[in-house]
């Protein structure tokens, strides 16, 4: 790096800086402070790029590679805390590691722009409820179309609401609501500013056991004492190891530090916010993709300034402009959430290792079932260990059994075997809760004409089209672009009528077979799409909670983080589903993921069981599962890494090669593999087809690269990318450490 904290940390006028932008460029470009000028290093500043202005940041020194006479001045600073140099660290070693462009990694940290402006009072606006227009017109001159009774319709409840989101929530234009704030029809009231409580560490915590005690104490003494350290607390569900982290957290508050909660699922987060406030005594600041812009942006400047000391937040939140952080927890840390799959395409839980590294603070990954890297890095030494081996309160494990569906015999249209609905009578009866997991969305995964055999496909991806039939209408929708379209009355392919026939279960088939079974039940479903942002998540957890909901039938966004007491069975319907596909994280995210959802049964006073529907019961995750060996089933496949040479015993690196045109991407791949590396141990698989082939319109192709573990790739791959003349219409993706081999 060319470090400025470490070269020089201020710039007077005629001083030649670097400026780095975000823009996916490799690199900073020089500018000139103007005289008179004092610049910090780390500055946001806007600086001239072309025919217009953009913003930055002092990233050091300049190069040298133009002369004086031919550089820009800065245009101006702005009024941002300077990014720490911490920060800066953080974003060319992300950028080093994952081969992104420093600029695209910078875009990350400047995701807000506006937040680097003097902040302006945010105008709200409420429906007028006595309403004069100009001229002293009334009410009914004014030409009420479709959009505006909706715009008002919307304002008139609840409190004042900016005009994006008034606009968002009533389907229109952000000039139809300004529009109807000139005519007088919506008074505009300055909302205050947003302010952040601090939360009280002093507030006292649950009486914790003494496993959880002493895991608090030890967890609480790094975190007052500072300095780099990983610990992984690992613990059964319903452990307390939220309450346990929470501990360390106090004591980074304590200390006058800074403290950041990583969360891959924040739909998770309603009860999570809800045990915060009540240890604490304020919500944190959240973060995720959901937050409104007015929010986004008063929470990042508030991180920027130190006043938000507690964040909560999604992987993005890890790059975030902390000036005094102390503490990271990435919670649930083996979730592939935390893997970003476009853009910059890194994995949070190791690039916040790495931000807890460079800022010399300490770091707790948090998982009852923990990635088998994680595992190594333990049984290496390099991570330490504290372990939850009992459920808080007395509570017991589940108790796990499997269903061999090759006995059960189902009709057609029929998944709920014998076991589980005789289950579920039982539970339903006694008045307990049930859950029901399913990890697939909508009606069918796949929908196909009688008459000729045709299959509903995305014409953008090479995936089958997934029937939903929650709204009015049945439609075809594709998970991987939005793709979305009717289900339509005749076959494209042989124009026959009324012959499609919807093949598989999604929860919503699942639950027409509930209802079916047990018409008295009152059922809900949750999934990405059917649960709309974290309010929709909450109140759901609040029906579940009151008892408002029988019987839970949801997919992976319900298997875990929750805490519901009352709830005592539950059902995976297609234990099997995540096995297929020759993953090499197969059998552990399935093994994680059934686990999870295992967990959220009998964590009160009732004893839970579970219940999962495999058409292989002798396979290693369901008798390990059955069983209640996880260590056991941990050590099997962590062998079978090592055997194999697959991580976390060596480095995978993919890349991916895309573009519009087939014959293009063809050619950019066969220039890879002439000029793909040559060397001792390294061995380069590919070019093949993606399995997605097409994707968003791109037509993909893959090489797969092998290296021992103690090898750096990224000068491998940097030589390997620079000796093929790769065309500009074709797009070239380095994944390090995929995750997905889609």
């Amino acid at each position: 790096m060319n470090s400025a904290g470490s070269i020089k940390t201020q710039y007077v006028g005629g001083d030649t800086v670097s400026v780095l932008l975000p823009l996916p460029l490799a690199g900073a470009y020089d500018y000139r402070v103007p005289e008179g000028a004092i610049l910090k290093a780390g500055a946001f500043v806007t600086v001239p790029l072309g025919r217009r202005s953009t913003p930055g940041v002092v990233w050091g020194p300049g190069s040298g590679a133009v002369a004086k006479t031919r550089l820009k001045d800065i245009g101006g600073a702005l009024s941002a805390p300077p990014l720490p140099e911490v920060s800066r660290r953080f974003v060319d070693w992300v950028a080093d590691y994952t081969l992104a462009p420093e600029g695209a990694v910078l875009k990350m940290s400047m995701s807000v722009p506006d937040a680097l402006l003097e902040p302006k009072p945010a105008i709200a606006y409420i429906r007028n409820p006595a309403p004069r227009f100009r001229g002293g017109r009334p009410l009914p001159a004014l030409k009420l179309t479709a959009a505006r009774r909706r715009v008002l319709e919307v304002a008139g409840e609840g409190p004042p609401r900016i005009a994006a989101e008034i606009a968002r929530e009533a389907g229109v234009g952000a000039g139809v609501v300004k529009g109807l704030a000139d005519l007088g029809a919506l008074i505009a009231k300055p909302l205050p500013a947003k302010v952040f409580v601090r939360p009280d560490w002093s507030r006292a915590g649950p009486t914790l056991s003494p496993e959880q005690g002493a895991a608090a104490d030890d967890l609480a003494g790094k975190a007052a004492a500072g300095g780099f350290s990983v610990t992984v607390l690992d613990g059964v569900p319903g452990a307390g190891k939220t309450e346990v982290y929470f501990q360390a957290v106090a004591a980074a508050l304590e200390a006058g530090r800074q403290a950041l909660v990583l969360l891959p699922e924040i739909a998770l987060g309603a009860q999570w916010l809800q045990r915060f406030r009540v240890r604490f005594g304020a919500l944190p600041a959240v973060w995720h993709s959901d937050v409104p812009e007015t929010l986004r942006r008063a929470t990042w400047r508030a991180v920027a300034e130190g006043a938000a000391r507690v964040v909560f937040g999604a992987r993005s939140a890890l790059f975030l402009p902390f000036p005094e952080l102390g503490l990271v927890v990435v919670d649930e840390e083996h979730d592939a959430s935390y893997k970003q799959e476009d853009g910059v395409i890194y994995n949070a839980r190791d690039m916040a290792v790495v931000r807890a590294r460079l800022g010399l603070i300490p770091i707790v990954l948090v998982s009852a079932t923990p990635a088998l890297e994680t595992v190594a890095n333990v049984t290496a030494g390099r991570y330490a260990l504290r372990h939850l081996p009992d459920r808080h309160g007395g509570a017991r494990m589940p108790e796990v059994a499997a269903v061999d569906m090759r006995a059960e015999k189902l009709p057609a249209g029929r998944w709920l075997s014998a076991p589980l609905k005789e289950a579920l009578a039982r539970t339903l009866a006694e008045g307990e809760q049930a859950m029901l997991f399913l990890n697939r969305r909508g009606y069918a995964p796949l929908t196909l004409c009688r008459g000729c055999g045709h299959r509903m496909r995305c014409p953008n991806c090479s995936a089958w089209l997934v029937e939903h039939r929650s709204g009015k209408e049945a439609r075809l929708r594709c998970h991987h672009c939005g793709f979305a379209a009717p289900l339509p009355k005749h076959c494209p392919n042989c124009q026959a009528e009324a012959k499609f026939a919807a093949c598989g279960p999604g929860i919503e088939r699942l639950a027409d077979e509930a209802r079916a079974a047990f018409p008295q039940a009152r059922i809900a479903l949750a999934a990405s799409d059917t649960l709309a942002g974290p309010d929709a998540a909450a109140e759901l957890v609040r029906r579940v909670e009151m008892g408002e909901i029988d019987l839970l039938i949801g997919t992976q966004i319900v298997a875990k983080g929750y805490h519901f007491p009352k709830l005592t069975l539950v059902g995976v319907v297609d234990a099997d589903l995540g096995l297929a596909g020759g993953d090499l994280r197969a059998a552990e995210r399935t093994y994680q993921l059934l686990y999870q959802v295992a967990g959220r049964a009998g964590r009160g006073e009732r004893p839970g069981r579970v219940l999962l529907q495999t058409y292989m019961p002798e396979h290693p995750v369901m008798a390990a599962l059955a069983a209640t060996e996880r260590d056991r089933f941990l050590e099997a496949e962590t062998e079978a890494r090592r055997e194999a040479a697959m991580p976390p015993f060596a480095r995978l690196v993919a890349l991916i090669v895309s573009g519009p045109k087939e014959p293009e991407v063809e050619r950019a791949a066969r220039l890879l593999a002439r000029a793909a590396p040559r060397a001792e141990g390294v061995r380069v698989l590919g070019p093949a087809p993606a399995p997605l082939a097409l994707l968003r319109g791109r037509h993909r192709r893959r090489f797969l690269l092998k290296a021992p573990r103690a090898l750096a790739v990224q000068p491998l791959l940097r030589a390997w990318l620079a000796r093929a003349a790769v065309p500009r219409s074709v797009r070239v993706q380095a994944d390090v450490d995929p995750y997905s081999f889609l």
